[in-house]
């Protein structure tokens, strides 16, 4: 339990922060494609026996480089090139499925189960949270400039391309570690749900980053308990979580809830 604790508080701080540039620059299909296009490299590396991060890492590159080459060498437009490579990875990743003997573990990537975390996988998840960070922080005004005006980081001569593909690499390396605390399927809710939840709080980046990773870390705390409580699955309720924390921002908001706005708004009229 222990384990689990640490390992969910960790992915949801890096799936929040790396979220927050996601979201940003318009790439949370990006973050589907990857999460779901590193199913054939987890198949693989169960069937020759050895860790899922490699093969995850590896299939998660290819998505990413994949998509990036289609996009800048045709006529094809962003989403499309997306949605080619994406789909025809999870095709080949299900075709690996079937194949692959271990289909308990598999499921476990699929859906996620915290509490059969690792040892290893709590490391790994550690150090994947320390590099992400630590990059985060040490380029910070560059992912920053890229990300709200690229044609002035071209003008600084900024390699916005070598950019966009490190920020590509950090969300492969947040996708593998959020795999076995909620799954392929549920990793983007925990990218784009609490960073959406931030950006309704707050207009600095610095700020909406913090906020986002505490939300990710709070939404995984009361989803683990939960699910330990209720004997529910650990990574839906992770995903319910942020999504309530969300729907309760959207609603009660200080500036952009819905009720705060109305009120407001009647305020206005009543004064009127």
């Amino acid at each position: 339990m222990q384990k689990a604790l640490f390992t969910s508080i960790m992915v949801g701080i890096i799936c929040g922060v790396i979220g927050c540039f996601i979201v940003l620059r318009g790439l949370s299909l990006m973050g589907d494609a990857i999460s779901h296009a590193v199913l054939p490299g987890v198949a693989i590396s169960f069937m020759l026996g050895i860790n899922y991060f490699y093969g995850a890492v590896v299939f998660g590159l290819l998505t990413a480089g994949g998509i990036g080459f289609v996009n800048q060498n045709s006529r094809i437009k962003s989403d499309a090139s997306i949605g080619i490579v994406f789909s025809a990875f999870l095709a080949l990743g299900i075709i690996l499925m079937t194949q692959a003997q271990t289909a308990i573990d598999l499921t476990q990537i699929l859906f996620g189960n915290v509490l059969a975390v690792r040892s290893s996988d709590m490391w790994l998840t550690l150090a994947i949270g320390i590099v992400v960070l630590a990059v985060i922080t040490l380029l910070y005004k560059e992912f920053l400039i890229t990300t709200f005006d690229p044609v002035v980081s071209k003008a600084y001569g900024l390699p916005t391309k070598w950019i966009h593909y490190l920020l590509m690499i950090l969300l492969t390396l947040v996708t593998v570690a959020s795999l076995q605390t909620v799954g392929v399927i549920l990793v983007v809710a925990m990218l784009i749900t609490p960073a959406s939840t931030a950006y309704l709080l707050t207009n600095r980046l610095s700020i909406m980053i913090a906020l986002s990773g505490f939300f990710g870390a709070l939404s995984s705390v009361i989803g683990l308990y939960m699910s330990f409580k209720y004997n529910w699955p650990s990574g839906p309720v992770i995903v319910i979580a942020t999504t309530l924390i969300f729907i309760f921002t959207f609603l009660f908001s200080p500036k952009q809830g819905i009720i705060g706005q109305a009120i407001r708004t009647w305020r206005r009229r009543s004064a009127a």
